[in-house]
């Protein structure tokens, strides 16, 4: 059942000045939901944006300050120095803005902090005379983490937290509940990291899937030498050109034959030397039954099996393998093979399909595997339909990630001294509370699937029988 619209409840007052960096799908998504929800006037709001990607008329209609600017290492401090002071709020919802440099000055002035991913200055990604160590997700969590001890008691800053990384990891702690609860083991929401760890452990969770397949349609066909996508594009392609990464789980047996282990920070995860766009594993949601998802690298896939870590004498005695499988919509499976083709050089059009939705939903939830009744789903089955009656500018996708921006920036002022966090040391009920209204059906959904299924009839395959929960066995080869 779809949970009932909460109404305008406010969940907090507001009186500082907040500035969002950005506005683009989720900018323009979240800007209704945070003038419905918070206690805040459109006067106190300041956009920066180096592009309104077609959202001028929204800031007119709530009358909001839109500043159209590109931020660079040249001269985020000159615009952002006077806008932010003590107990302001900093929303980056940006793309190539320095997510480390925006906390740091967030946190010299007081600011609270959030942002949907960890950002490096422009061609972090895809700067060549990096390693492909050195351009993942891995390492600009390290890097963010490095900054931890030195501001821990200060200004909360909310790292990484939209949908994916950030809504899926509350996800994860409802659905381990849920298991705990239907396979017999009586268990209270741990209340410390060791705590999650010990139950995800005693539960026998061996993987964790981010696992989502977006359905929604244009009628109108992509056309060559374009990308069409139902959220940020260059996020998208940004993601997809680093390498694919994974938490490493204890139960696997052996590194796939280009993977390989970083030489710093928490060990808790892998990359492939390959793109996300090229790497495919095998997956499964409760509508769309078993599909191909694409390994794009997420800020949660390290920091959930870093989170879930169990040490015992100096060693790792349990981890969970976790990683997104990802089945974008159609048309933007048509555009990643057009750039892959390319040698990952992105169209020159973007087309972002927002209003042109006729149909489809984002199915997007996490799949636990290896526990005692095999596989458990739980997640969103949000379709456009009831989109369009919750709030404006968004579709199916945005809505996903907009939801759980808003629930940061209530949870941040609820916590304004927790220095930087990340979203699995955050309270999960509190912020599935606040999104719930806005996910359509979130629904639970236990499977007998594996990726063995039905392989092996037509072709011989390197599987492993013995042992479902193998990645081998989840690698699209």
């Amino acid at each position: 059942m779809a949970k009932k619209l909460s109404g305008n409840k406010k969940h907090i007052d507001f009186k500082g000045r907040m500035v969002m960096i950005g506005f683009g799908s989720i900018g323009q998504g979240v800007l209704p939901l945070i003038l419905r929800h918070i206690g805040i006037k459109p006067g106190q709001i300041t956009i920066i944006s180096e592009d309104d990607r077609g959202g001028l008329p929204e800031t007119r209609r709530y009358g909001v300050e839109f500043i159209k600017k590109r931020l660079t290492q040249a001269n985020y401090r000159q615009m952002l120095a006077g806008r932010l002071a003590k107990g302001d709020f900093l929303v980056n919802l940006s793309v190539e803005v320095a997510s480390t440099a925006l906390v740091e000055l967030c946190q010299e002035k007081g600011a609270l902090y959030i942002d949907t991913c960890i950002e490096p200055w422009p061609g972090g990604y895809t700067d060549p005379t990096l390693s492909v160590s050195r351009r993942s997700n891995y390492a600009l969590r390290d890097t963010m983490l490095k900054l931890v001890p030195k501001y821990r008691g200060g200004p909360t800053a909310v790292i990484a937290h939209g949908a994916n990384p950030g809504l899926v990891s509350h996800f994860v702690k409802q659905a381990m509940m849920n298991v705990a609860r239907d396979t017999g083991v009586k268990a209270k929401p741990p209340t410390t990291r060791e705590g999650w760890g010990a139950l995800a452990r005693r539960l026998g969770i061996k993987v964790i899937h981010i696992a989502e397949r977006d359905t929604q349609v244009s009628p109108r066909p992509k056309e060559v030498g374009e990308f069409v996508n139902t959220w940020s594009i260059d996020g998208f392609v940004s993601e997809g050109c680093q390498p694919a990464e994974m938490g490493w789980g204890t139960h696997e047996k052996a590194l796939p034959p280009d993977g390989a282990r970083h030489k710093f920070g928490c060990d808790a995860a892998i990359y492939l030397n390959q793109p996300g766009l090229l790497t495919r594993v095998r997956t499964w949601t409760p509508l769309e039954g078993p599909f191909h998802g694409f390994i794009i690298t997420h800020n949660e896939s390290i920091s959930i099996a870093d989170y879930y870590t169990v040490r015992e004498r100096n060693r790792v005695a349990y981890r969970p393998t976790v990683h997104y499988a990802y089945h974008p919509c159609d048309q933007a499976i048509m555009s990643m093979h057009e750039i892959s083709g390319k040698n990952l050089h992105q169209q020159k059009r973007q087309r972002l399909i927002v209003d042109e939705i006729t149909s489809g939903r984002d199915e997007l939830g996490v799949l636990l595997m290896g526990h005692k009744k095999g596989a458990y789903w739980y997640g969103s089955q949000l379709d456009i339909k009831e989109t369009r009656t919750l709030t404006p500018y968004n579709n199916a996708t945005s809505i996903q990630v907009c939801a759980p921006v808003l629930s940061g920036i209530v949870w941040a002022l609820e916590n304004p001294d927790r220095g930087i966090v990340e979203a699995d040391e955050m309270d999960f009920a509190r912020n599935l509370e606040i999104c719930m209204p806005y996910l359509g059906p979130v629904v639970g959904k236990y499977s007998d699937w594996t990726p063995l299924k039905d392989r092996g009839g037509l072709f011989p395959e390197d599987l492993d029988k013995k042992d479902p929960w193998q990645f081998k066995n989840f690698r699209v080869t």
